[in-house]
């Protein structure tokens, strides 16, 4: 498919037109916290599309659409559960050669416009009630859209809108933890014997670094690795007080006790204030169920071979798999290596590939 192709797929009398779609979508700024617009436009579209649609009491957008089941027995529930929200940074939105620039066409409007389109699309089983959720805040600490819903429905099946290329399936993502440090102390002259504020937190920082190296040995998955990152890292004097703050991020493997981490950084602390916040445990779920089978399956189908992933980073799996007692997965179209780059994009005939593959799913689940 060329870029000036657009993907029309028809139901019935009803046509979508899914790369326009998600093109008005990614046009909408919205950074976490920021999402009013895109769920108008979502809600208004979905309404459309023949969802009952709405804004929660999180700013979600969601849309349901159900098929009763002619005995009257309680509907299987399925949640498709994406992000409208992005990070920051303006990537001009266009078309060249069938890809589509944009900031959040990958991370994660692209799989949330493939939830919408395919679940508008299906023709779903008697006895099926399926939710799609835009998300709110996922790129945010608070994931506050998440856990909103997680309170709200007890799904059988979830699927979270993220990029794992249209013939991956990621079942599960690291945990994470926030670390935040602060030292202020009398300002001091360079020449003098008192070590200033930026290198008591360099130090801090490496020996947190080398705790991580000690606990990583033997351990050659980075699934099951304890990684450490500076987020962000400032200096700065009134001229009678040097203060230095850092922010740390850990992500961290399965089972993981981080009380363990936080017990290292409170040794190494010495007069600055930590604050360890934004805990996320890791979530790993399985294989053997059948809504990875559905997947597989229609990815065979496609000419592909499904391919399991475990990612590095943390999704809203992380938050709703500790409450949902269901098989749950992560889906999407779009290469995670461009999430939050300056080129990222995606490309569009994968985004209808992923289109088709859900659509099956969600027919034959």
């Amino acid at each position: 498919m060329c870029g000036h192709e657009a993907l029309v797929l028809p139901k019935k009398s009803m046509n979508i037109n899914a790369n326009t779609f998600l093109q008005h979508l990614v046009e909408i700024e919205s950074l976490s916290g920021q999402e009013q617009n895109a769920a108008e436009f979502l809600v208004r579209q979905m309404g459309e599309w023949g969802y009952a649609a709405h804004v929660d009491g999180a700013g979600n957008a969601v849309g349901v659409r159900e098929r009763p089941h002619p005995d009257g027995r309680s509907a299987r529930q399925i949640v498709l559960l994406g992000h409208m929200d992005t990070v920051p940074g303006h990537i001009p939105v266009q078309q060249v050669a069938g890809r589509l620039y944009g900031r959040g066409t990958v991370d994660a409007k692209g799989p949330l416009a493939t939830f919408v389109v395919a679940g508008a699309l299906a023709d779903l089983p008697p006895g099926t009630q399926l939710i799609v959720i835009g998300a709110t805040e996922e790129e945010s600490a608070t994931s506050r859209g998440a856990r909103y819903a997680a309170t709200q429905y007890q799904p059988d099946f979830c699927l979270i809108g993220e990029p794992s290329g249209w013939d991956g399936i990621t079942v599960g993502y690291k945990g994470r933890i926030l670390l935040d440090y602060e030292l202020a102390q009398p300002m001091g002259h360079t020449a003098g014997p008192q070590a200033g504020p930026a290198e008591a937190a360099v130090s801090f920082w490496n020996t947190l670094h080398a705790y991580c190296h000690a606990f990583n040995m033997g351990k050659p998955k980075l699934f099951d690795q304890l990684l450490p990152s500076i987020r962000a890292f400032h200096t700065h004097s009134d001229g009678l007080t040097d203060r230095a703050t850092l922010q740390l991020g850990f992500r961290l493997p399965p089972a993981y006790d981080v009380q363990e981490l936080v017990a290292t950084a409170e040794q190494a602390r010495g007069a600055a204030e930590i604050l360890p916040h934004a805990h996320e445990p890791a979530y790993q779920g399985g294989r053997a169920h059948p809504l990875y089978a559905a997947l597989a399956h229609a990815i065979r189908q496609q000419g592909g071979r499904p391919i399991p992933k475990l990612k590095t980073g943390t999704a809203d799996m992380n938050v709703v798999g500790q409450q949902w007692a269901c098989p749950i997965l992560a889906y999407g179209p779009g290469d995670s290596q461009l999430d939050h780059t300056p080129q990222e994009h995606l490309v569009l005939a994968e985004y209808g590939r992923a289109i088709t593959i859900l659509r099956h799913v969600l027919e034959t689940l």
